[in-house]
Parts: C-alpha cells; structure tokens; sequence
C-alpha cells in the first residue's frame, strides 16, 4: 500500500518527503483555505509536486459537468501532471467519463459507500478515494465500506485504484493495509504519531547509553 500526504502545507510536505516514504500528494480545497492567503495557489500546487513528485490531486470545485471540464483544462495547462479531483456527484461522473476517454487520470473523492466507489470505477475514475474517518464520525463502520470496496475489486478486477482518505489514526492506517486499499493519504500527523513508539525511543536512548562504554 503507498501513503499519501494529505495537506496543502508546503513544510510538512517537505518533512515527510525528506523521510523517503511518501509517493503523492491530495489537497482540497479546505486544505488549501488553511494555508496563507497571500499564497498563490497555483505556485503552492506546483512547490507541493516538485518537493514529492509523483501523484498530485487538484480538486475542481464547479458543480457542473461543463465548468468543471473547462477548471480541468486550465488546471493542466499550468500543471499538466495533475490527477483532476472530482466529487463523486451527477455532474462530476459525465466529467470524469470525458475526461476518462481523454486519458486524463481523475480521482473521485467524497465516496462513502462501495456502491458509490463501484459506480466511479465505472465511469472511468483512474482513483476512487473512500472516506474513512467521516463515516465513523457518524458511527457508521468505515472498515466495512473500505473491506466491501476491496473485496468487490478482488472479485470483479477493476483497474482503478482505491485511495483510503479521512485517516484519522494509526489505527485506521493499519487497518486500511490489511483491507486491500492500494493507497492511504494520511494527514501529516497522523503519519508523524504512525512513526514514534516510545520503546523505539527508549530503546534507542538505552544503546546510547550503552555505547558510551565501548572501545571502538
């Protein structure tokens, strides 16, 4: 499974690519609302890319079929690399089929059901990226709809790829690998706490120690 950062903050981008384990970035609009708005978003979207190459989501934010094909193609004029992100709604379904048989890779976000990820496969979506910590947030089961969409993609062998979004914890990130999920994008502090254990830290501090009295 690949891990994803999901942020629009260019520091903690940068950290966790320095760590050598992040293949992509996804951003939304909320995430980019957070970060200085005295930022060009544009020049932000492409610092986020260079610092981790690979995958890098850009949400549309039309609501209609046609805007947001026209936001789509202005999007890759100035960041021809871009995954086009596309809510998982009427309009953004008829986008994703065209730009599908254009070869533009999308990812449809804000699913929360394996019928709902089934239907985006279907319409050509490269990414379908399931909300997990939104579900429980409402105290519905979020491993059940991720372990649905990933045994649905076993047994048909569909091609797109599922994306585990809305990580709340370690846990969550532990259980999406064991479901199937291709990729997890995990908030930057939720893979900062995924790394620390405090027996690592103490037993690193203990060989610390121990090394002190060695002759080397």
């Amino acid at each position: 499974m690949q891990l994803y950062v999901d942020s629009a903050n260019l520091t903690e981008i940068q950290h966790a690519a320095s760590l050598g384990f992040i293949s992509g970035v996804t951003t939304n609009p909320s995430l980019l609302a957070k970060e200085d708005p005295s930022i060009d978003i544009r020049s932000l979207i492409l610092d986020i890319h260079k610092s981790v190459g690979g995958h890098t989501s850009v949400e549309v934010i039309s609501t209609e079929t046609d805007g947001m094909l026209r936001e789509a193609d202005e999007i890759l004029k100035w960041f021809p690399e871009a995954t086009i992100k596309i809510p998982f709604i009427p309009a953004g379904l008829t986008a994703v089929r065209k730009l599908a048989d254009q070869n533009i890779p999308t990812n449809v976000t804000l699913l929360f059901t394996a019928t709902q990820a089934l239907i985006a496969a279907n319409a050509g979506a490269t990414y379908v990226s399931l909300f997990m910590g939104r579900l429980d947030d409402i105290g519905t089961d979020s491993l059940q709809a991720l372990n649905d969409t990933c045994e649905i993609w076993d047994t048909q062998g569909l091609e797109s790829l599922i994306i585990a979004a809305s990580i709340r914890t370690p846990i969550h990130l532990l259980e999406c690998a064991k479901a199937g999920a291709h990729i997890a994008t995990v908030p930057y502090k939720v893979l900062m706490q995924s790394i620390k254990h405090p027996l690592t830290d103490a037993g690193l501090a203990s060989f610390l120690k121990d090394a002190t009295k060695l002759k080397m």
